[in-house]
């Protein structure tokens, strides 16, 4: 399940906030070539927009300047989200890594989700089954109870997540666009 923003918010705080909340490809789509994976480089598996919007969200959870994530970072960066975090949850989230959280070992994180999702053909052919005309668009509600009734059910909560963040058309979600969203990230513009 991922849900990523289509707003730009400034300081990509609801970009650190979507990350987290879900494991999540916040990338931007890359234009022209596209980066090859070569071997334990990290910094070879996404392009220069990705590592400098990769970078901006450390930067947003690293609270405390130390160039490390801790949990008092995750705790803080929660609460300025208007989010209050136990002290249980953010240790796990910290626990992903063997070691310190630098940048590197983010990158490597966030490399390691890229890796285990599904391709674009595969979200492309299950959005389509909903999407019978081929409008490119699927009512709300209809796209709604598909989350709610079929797979691995989205809560409640999930669902509004997904609803602040879906690019709409009038009643209807934009599902390539979506698609591209779930898979790139960034603000996604409408392609002519």
């Amino acid at each position: 399940k991922a849900v990523v923003s289509t707003q730009s918010t400034g300081s990509n705080e609801f970009f650190v906030k979507c990350l987290l909340l879900h494991p999540v490809e916040k990338m931007s789509k890359a234009k022209g070539k596209k980066p090859q994976r070569a071997g334990s480089n990290v910094f070879a598996i996404f392009d220069q927009q990705q590592i400098q919007e990769l970078k901006e969200a450390f930067t947003i959870i690293d609270q405390d300047r130390d160039c490390f994530i801790s949990e008092k970072d995750l705790k803080d960066m929660w609460a300025s989200l208007g989010i209050i975090q136990d002290d249980k949850f953010c240790a796990e989230m910290v626990k992903v890594s063997p070691g310190q959280i630098n940048f590197t070992a983010f990158l490597t994180f966030m490399g390691e989700k890229l890796a285990d999702t599904d391709h674009e053909y595969v979200l492309h052919n299950a959005f389509a089954w909903f999407d019978v005309q081929n409008t490119g668009f699927i009512n709300q509600q209809k796209f709604t109870n598909a989350l709610t009734q079929l797979g691995d059910r989205f809560s409640k909560e999930e669902i509004n997540q997904m609803n602040d963040v879906a690019p709409m058309k009038g009643d209807s979600v934009d599902w390539k666009r979506f698609i591209k969203l779930i898979k790139y990230g960034g603000d996604i513009e409408e392609e002519a």
